[in-house]
Parts: structure tokens; C-alpha cells; sequence
């Protein structure tokens, strides 16, 4: 899929980028996909919120994130390659990380992970692992992604809908689920004291 939007003359590098973006889509893909089919029965929720952001809109997100990339709209053109690579790497490392971080978290929420919002009757609240260092490390770890990705591909306008579009989505997302998590949970108030919401706090 990323294949058309990879258009530089270093083969090489091409095929790493091209190789390891494959990966981390599928992986990703893969695990979402294994979260619907292990997702609880929504009769078993004890709390439930609708909510506008939810795998089909995410997306619906991707897909414009990635024709934003593919028709080059927005790319800065830089023909330096050591300037090139010091965006290269960084954006592949963070893509990958985020992938890491996005897996982990899918299989820590187990069958406690829905589409929409929900508290199940006999859910237990997740501090531990990847929610040790962000509470949301779902939603953060796809700003990161897609952070990474905007690095990557040297383009302005994926950075600028990452932040003025997705991030803003995610943090109205993760404020809704946080409203019936604190009321469900009376230690969820300490952990947002000591745990950052999409990126780990540094102080506390």
C-alpha cells in the first residue's frame, strides 16, 4: 500500500521503509481486528456512551492521512539526504515504538477493549504495562504513529491534521471514557494525577 507514495531515488532505503511500514500496518490491522472478535457482548455492559470517535471514523482518518502522503499535498521538498535521514530514522523509530506501544495496550485491555464506550460489569480498572505510561496508549500511540509518519514523509499539512484534527478527536474520546471511568473507579482520579493521557509525564 505504501508502495506509490515511496517515490526516492535510494532503492535501498525504499525497500526498508516500504518493509517496515507493511509490518506495522498489518500488525496493527491484525490486532484490531482480533479485538472485534474477543470484544465482549455489549449486553454486559454496566455503562455505556456513544461516541463519534470509534474505529470507523479513526479510519476514516487514515484514509485521508494516507492520500494526504501518497498525492504528496503538503511535502516539503528536501533533496539532502543526510537532512532526509535524520527525518527518516526518527519517523521509522516512532512509527515502530507506536505500533509496539498500540499492540501492547490492545493485549493488556483484553476483553475489556469495545468500539464504542463501555464499563462491563465485572471490569477491572488497567494502571499496569503500557497504561503505566500513558493512560490512553491506544489513542496515543496512533498520534505518534502518525507524528512519526508526518516526520517520515517530510509533509506539513499530515503534521498539521494530526494535530489540529485527530489529536483533538482522541482527547474528546479519551474525556468521555474518563468521565464514566472516574466514576466507576475511585483510585482512576490518583492514577490521572500520576500518569500522562497520550504522552508519559516527566514530572511528577
Amino acid at each position: 500500500m505504501f508502495q506509490e507514495i515511496i517515490n526516492k531515488p535510494y532503492p535501498l532505503w525504499n525497500a526498508i521503509i516500504f518493509f517496515i511500514l507493511s509490518i506495522c500496518t498489518l500488525a496493527i490491522a491484525t490486532s484490531i481486528t482480533i479485538n472485534f472478535l474477543n470484544a465482549k457482548n455489549e449486553k454486559e455492559a454496566k455503562a455505556e456512551k456513544k461516541s463519534i470517535v470509534e474505529t470507523c471514523s479513526m479510519s476514516l482518518f487514515f484514509v485521508c492521512f494516507y492520500l494526504i502522503i501518497k498525492f504528496h499535498v503538503g511535502e516539503f521538498a528536501i533533496t539532502d539526504m543526510t537532512i532526509r535521514l535524520t527525518m527518516i530514522i526518527p519517523g521509522l523509530i516512532i512509527i515502530v515504538v507506536g505500533t509496539v506501544v498500540n499492540i501492547m495496550g490492545r493485549l493488556k485491555l483484553g476483553k475489556n477493549w469495545a468500539n464504542q464506550i463501555l464499563i462491563y460489569k465485572d471490569q477491572t480498572l488497567v494502571t499496569s504495562g503500557v497504561f503505566g505510561i500513558v493512560r490512553h496508549p491506544l489513542y496515543g500511540s496512533l498520534i505518534w504513529i502518525f507524528f512519526g509518519a508526518s516526520l517520515l514523509f517530510s509533509n506539513g499539512l499530515a503534521l498539521l491534521s494530526n494535530l489540529f484534527i485527530f489529536i483533538p478527536f482522541m482527547y474528546y474520546r479519551a474525556r468521555q471514557e474518563e468521565k464514566l471511568l472516574t466514576e466507576e473507579f475511585k483510585s482512576y482520579s490518583e492514577y490521572k494525577k500520576k500518569v500522562g493521557m497520550f504522552f508519559p509525564k516527566l514530572l511528577y
